[in-house]
């Protein structure tokens, strides 16, 4: 993105690694400690999707570490973003589907702990349902879950978010649209958030080859301009995070990402 001057070179921060106290807001300590120690279970590691490294540790870490400090950046300038996370299937006690730490859920925890904010939104609109967003926020009342989803897609088993939009196979721009929107005024009516947590998830687009959907490029930027217009309208604070994509051309899938940033440079 630098390269084709979608932003600019000073717009970027290197973040710090979550600590354990942080991740602790939402995971339990046993987990915390065997993911870290390299301790996991043969059973544990598959299900989490990748085998255990430290380099593994380390990207983990920064990577919660900047979503943390993109919700605390969101909320002194309006918005900020991750240029990683949307880890929505990692639940309290296991890391699944890629994920292992739900790196937004701790960074809606942090805000509330640390008293910068009383309610947070969690406006997951990756195509597959944030199943683990959903079990650990069922735990914390002051922050609220929204997943947009393919129901027919993955996790098999869905969980309880606070709201559920599953849309089924080959849904096109236009019914997504309509559903986002609604869902996204619907929330934001009901509890008024102190700042929204928005998972941009790229998969929603139709050639992504785990998405289901049918949402043209097009789409997606429509999706990532609507949010942020509808935040910057209201003066709400949002902090994006990048969530799934899945093309095995990588330039192919950055210029899907890349519909959040042009989005933002163009409100």
């Amino acid at each position: 993105m630098k390269g084709q001057q979608t932003l600019g070179y000073t717009q970027f921060i290197s973040p710090s690694p979550a600590t354990t106290a942080q991740l602790s807001l939402c995971h339990s300590s046993d987990y915390i400690a065997n993911f870290l120690n390299g301790s996991l279970t043969d059973k544990a590691v598959k299900k989490m999707g990748f085998p255990h490294s430290p380099e593994l540790v380390e990207r983990t870490l920064y990577s919660v570490g900047a979503s943390i400090q993109a919700a605390e950046s969101a909320l002194k300038n309006g918005l900020a973003a991750n240029l990683s996370g949307g880890y929505h299937h990692a639940y309290s006690n296991y890391g699944s589907g890629f994920c292992i730490f739900n790196d937004l859920a701790i960074a809606a925890a942090h805000l509330i702990t640390t008293e910068q904010a009383d309610t947070v939104l969690i406006f997951d609109c990756d195509v597959h349902q944030g199943d683990g967003t959903a079990q650990i926020t069922q735990q914390h009342e002051q922050i609220v879950s929204c997943s947009i989803h393919c129901e027919q897609n993955f996790p098999r088993q869905k969980q309880l978010s606070n709201y559920d939009f599953g849309l089924p196979a080959n849904t096109t721009d236009a019914e997504y649209l309509t559903t986002l929107e609604q869902a996204l005024e619907l929330c934001v009516r009901l509890h008024q958030p102190d700042i929204i947590l928005y998972n941009a998830g790229a998969d929603i687009y139709t050639k992504d080859e785990l998405g289901l959907f049918d949402v043209s490029l097009a789409g997606v930027y429509k999706r990532d301009f609507a949010v942020l217009n509808f935040c910057k309208q209201r003066n709400i604070p949002l902090m994006c995070a990048l969530g799934g994509g899945y093309q095995r051309n990588i330039n192919n899938l950055v210029s899907v990402h890349k519909q959040l940033f042009k989005a933002a440079l163009d409100l």
